[in-house]
């Protein structure tokens, strides 16, 4: 990467939700990309400063005060430098062709800058949802997969309505059945977790419209109810003596730290803390759940 200063910051992973091949995030005070090509579907936004980009023999800007992302096709020639003296912050996903259909990439070379405050909004989402560090190593960034699968699917759905002019379907009478039949997919599911692709297919419907379907009808989306279980899972475990490392993974999440993120978010405190009595003694078997 020619032209990078050594105070650059990059950090790039990929974690474990179907259709996404790697997450980038970079921090550049002076660097341009030469001209080259990726095999995935570049999804761009910056956070701070600009960047300058050719595509197809037309150069484009975005910036970070834009409500906007940046879409490229697979296989398609591009470059990019730095477009202020402070350089810029981005945060990048490639995403699998499987993501969306090839037949797009005339229109993402037309208008690879999409203008959408809504997209720009839920690619963000997606980005939290996969972790600030989502590597191996980076203790308490353990993605959520079923989240991850979920946001993902909203921002494709939006891509499309860029791309291919479609429309978004909104939940009928079928809503109530179809997030019945969801909830009971997650309930016998709760420590293996599903897929939501194979939910999606289990109940033929669009994993968007699914989602949205369960939300009407329960208040909150799937991914916020299955972490809900969980958790209580893991409060009748660790009150019955289980080691919260032990609990971690037998109720479905991907270690001890990414319990204890959820589970200070849930419970106010740690799993550790809330299995032990106010002498600071582990909770045995018998205790009662207060």
């Amino acid at each position: 990467m020619g032209g990078e200063r050594t105070d650059s910051r990059i950090t790039a992973w990929r974690p474990a939700v179907p259709g996404i091949a790697e997450v980038f995030h970079a921090h550049f005070l002076d660097h341009a990309y030469p001209a080259h090509t990726h095999d995935t579907w570049t999804l761009m936004i910056v956070d701070d400063g600009s960047v300058d980009f050719g595509l197809d023999r037309h150069r484009h800007g975005v910036s970070g005060t834009d409500t906007a992302a940046l879409l490229l096709p697979p296989g398609v020639f591009h470059d990019g430098r730095t477009a202020t003296p402070a350089g810029f912050r981005k945060r990048v996903l490639y995403l699998d062709r499987s993501v969306l259909p090839e037949n797009l990439t005339g229109t993402a070379v037309d208008r690879p800058v999409l203008i959408d405050g809504l997209l720009r909004h839920r690619i963000g989402q997606l980005h939290d949802a996969l972790g600030d560090a989502g590597h191996a190593g980076a203790a308490g960034d353990a993605p959520d997969v079923f989240e991850g699968e979920s946001r993902l699917a909203f921002v494709r759905e939006r891509l499309n309505v860029h791309l291919a002019a479609a429309r978004t379907r909104r939940p009928g009478r079928e809503a109530a059945r179809l997030a019945v039949a969801l909830r009971e997919l997650l309930d016998a599911r709760v420590s293996e977790g599903i897929a939501l692709h194979e939910a999606s297919a289990l109940l033929r419907s669009h994993p968007t419209h699914l989602i949205r379907c369960f939300k009407q009808t329960y208040g909150l989306p799937p991914h916020v109810y299955l972490t809900g279980l969980r958790i209580d899972r893991a409060r009748r475990l660790l009150l019955a003596g289980g080691r919260p490392a032990d609990v971690a993974t037998e109720v479905g999440f991907y270690d001890q730290a990414h319990l204890n993120r959820h589970f200070r978010r849930h419970v106010g405190t740690t799993p550790a803390r809330y299995a032990a009595d106010p002498q600071g003694n582990p909770k045995g078997k018998g205790f009662p759940n207060g």
